[in-house]
C-alpha cells in the first residue's frame, strides 16, 4: 500500500504564499497605525499650542434690564493682545447683547470685571471664544 501525503513538510521549503501575505499585511498595518498616531498627536499639539488666549466666566450679575456685570479671567501669553467675545441671552434664549473685549495687558493672567450692555434683561452669559488680536476678530468694545 502506498501512503498518501496531504502536504509538504512544514518549514522544509520556505514560507508559503499565505505567510508572505500575512507578513506584508502586518507591515502595512503597522505603518498606517504609526502614521495615524502621528497625525492625531500633531493635531492635538497644534490645538493646545495654538491657543495663546483662553478665558472663563467666573461670575456675572444682572445689574438692570440693560446691563450685566461679568467677571472674566483671561489667560494669555505675555505681550499678546487678546480679544474675547461675550454674549448674553434672555429667558427665551434670544441674544440680547454681544461685545468683544480687548485685553492688552502684559500680564499672563488678567481678572477683570466687565460691563456688557443689553437690549433686554439677560439671564445667561456665554463666553463665545477668545483669540489673539489680528486673527479675524475686530475689537468693537472694551
Amino acid at each position: 500500500m502506498s501512503a498518501v501525503r496531504e502536504g509538504l513538510p512544514e518549514g522544509r521549503y520556505g514560507r508559503s504564499a499565505d505567510e508572505r501575505a500575512d507578513r506584508k499585511l502586518k507591515i502595512v498595518g503597522s505603518v498606517l497605525g504609526v502614521g495615524l498616531l502621528g497625525v492625531v498627536g500633531w493635531i492635538g499639539w497644534d490645538y493646545v499650542a495654538g491657543q495663546s488666549v483662553s478665558a472663563q466666566v467666573i461670575k456675572f450679575q444682572v445689574v438692570s434690564d440693560s446691563e450685566v456685570k461679568v467677571q472674566l479671567e483671561v489667560r494669555k501669553d505675555a505681550g499678546v493682545t487678546g480679544v474675547c467675545t461675550l454674549s448674553s441671552q434672555n429667558e427665551e434664549h434670544a441674544e440680547v447683547g454681544r461685545a468683544d473685549f480687548t485685553f492688552g495687558q502684559k500680564d499672563t493672567r488678567v481678572d477683570e470685571m466687565l460691563s456688557l450692555r443689553t437690549t433686554g434683561r439677560a439671564t445667561m452669559i456665554e463666553l463665545v471664544g477668545c483669540q489673539a488680536a489680528g486673527k479675524g476678530t475686530t475689537p468693537t468694545a472694551g
